[in-house]
Order: C-alpha cells, then structure tokens, then sequence
C-alpha cells in the first residue's frame, strides 16, 4: 500500500505536468483551430528559461514560478502575431507544418547556445527531502507539485467559468461558430488565449525542472503524450484535458511501477480503447450530421 500510494503521487505529479500544458492545447486549438506541435518546445523553454535565469541572474524557483510563464506569454504573443495569424484562414496543417518546423528551430538553438548535455536545476529550498503521512515517507516536491497543478487548474477553471472574459473563451473554445452567431467578434481574443496557452506550458517546464533533465529534446516526447491526453480528453474540451492530463500519468507511472514492458504503449493503449469506445474522447462532443 505504501508503494501504491507513492506511486499513485508520483502519477499525479506527473499528470499536473500534462494537464497544464494539455489545458493551454486545448484552449489554443478550440479558439484557433491550430495543432500548435511546438507546445512541447514551449515546455522545453519553460524549464531552460527557469534553469538560466537561476545560474545567470538568480532568479529563485518561487520568482520563476511567476516570471516565466509572464515570458512565455509574450512568446506566444509574439509567435500569434509574427507567425500563426497569416495562416488562419489556411487548412490546419499549415499551421501544424510551421509549428512543426518552429519546434525544429527552437531546439537547435537551445542546443546550440546550452549543448546536450542538459543544465543543471536543485529542487528549490524547503521542497527537498520526505513528509511522513501515516507513516508512509512521500517526497515533498511530489507533493508541491501535484498540489500546485491542482490550485492552477482550479484557477484556470474560476477564470474561466466564473468571469465574462472567461465564459466568452470557453465559449469560443468549445463552439466557435455559434460563438460567431451571438455576435462575440472571437478574432479578438486569438492573441491573448494563444499566449495563455504557451505560458501554461512554460508554467508545466517551470514545474518539471527540478525533477527532469532540462535538455533542448526533453519536449519531443512530452509534446506526444500531450497531444494523447487531448484526444482522450476529447478535442477542445477543457475539463477534458485535466482530468485526462491526472489520468494519463497516474496511467504512466502504475505501468512503469508494475508493468515496465509495456510502460511505453500503455498510455497509447488507453488512447485506443477510449477512441474506440467514446471517438469523442471523454468530454468531447459528439458531431451530429
């Protein structure tokens, strides 16, 4: 039982990871339609953003925790104006070929400027060590971390259910054209929700430096995962993407834990049977004819 628990907060923490940067994903695609591949960069960029401005300024984990996703909100400002717009009104793939190939650049420069050999990120002071619960011994930072993506996602959900703002993006994101209908101009919101999107995943890289390697591919296999944990969730859905982002890591870590053979394809094996059983995914709507 002491194992399972760990295990099971293991996952959990893992899954705060995924169903932050899966909310922004889900958000971006709803409002804009876009495959945005270069979430995982984003993520990449969170935790190599963190990492430097602690060796090189000496910006703390608690300071970065609030600076870099105000970063990557510029970033994804930056990324909507100069390069997603033009493509809007194209076919999806454009846009998933240039987010694609932006992955490309981000990650050669990231090498080019740190190398491959990763930079260095101590679990921040206060964070390190076990608390016993029950005299059961669970890492603190695991516990930081799966508390933290929970506060988040409850915010995210306050902002976005509660507030006028927020109504008219999940609105947006969930029934675009209908949102149209009402007279609600969306175009307006694109360059704010894409740039919260990209700062929830820089918000995940923060999150995951202290217990990854922060290295320029350490988003390529994140971005995968990522975009299962939107299918399970069921595309655009926002409740989807959270609840989907605790599943797939718990899913994760107790294949990992029991099943190591088979901890590489059980997260896609979910995937399939979900598709199978609801094409929807857990929370997406069905199309009706």
């Amino acid at each position: 039982m002491s194992d399972f628990i760990q295990y099971t907060l293991q996952g959990l923490a893992v899954g705060g990871f995924y169903a932050l940067s899966a909310l922004g994903l889900a958000v971006i695609f709803g409002v804009l339609g876009v495959v945005n591949f270069s979430h995982g960069a984003c993520y990449m960029l969170g935790a190599v953003i963190s990492a430097v401005l602690l060796a090189e300024v000496g910006v703390h984990f608690w300071v970065a925790l609030v600076i870099v996703p105000v970063i990557m909100f510029g970033v994804g400002v930056l990324m909507e104006r100069v390069l997603i717009r033009w493509l809007l009104q194209l076919d999806p793939l454009y846009n998933f070929l240039l987010t694609f190939g932006l992955t490309l650049v981000l990650v050669e420069a990231v090498k080019k400027r740190y190398g491959v050999s990763g930079l260095p990120y101590e679990v921040p002071a206060g964070l390190g060590g076990q608390l016993t619960v029950a005299g059961i011994g669970l890492p603190v930072y695991q516990v930081f971390a799966c508390l933290f993506s929970v506060a988040i996602c409850v915010l995210a959900w306050l902002l976005l259910t509660k507030t006028r703002i927020g109504m008219i993006v999940r609105a947006a994101t969930e029934a675009p054209e209908r949102t149209r209908a009402l007279g609600i101009n969306v175009g307006r919101w694109v360059t704010p929700v894409f740039g919260f999107g990209i700062a929830l995943a820089g918000l995940a890289g923060v999150l995951a430096a202290p217990t990854r390697a922060i290295t320029a591919e350490m988003g390529s296999n994140f971005v995968i995962v990522l975009f299962a944990v939107v299918v399970i969730g069921g595309l655009g859905s926002i409740l989807g993407a959270v609840v989907a982002g605790f599943l797939v890591g718990l899913v994760e870590a107790y294949s990992i834990a029991y099943q190591p053979r088979i901890a590489g394809i059980a997260i896609f094996v979910l995937m399939a049977i979900i598709i199978l059983v609801r094409p929807s995914g857990l929370f997406g709507r069905e199309e009706t004819a």
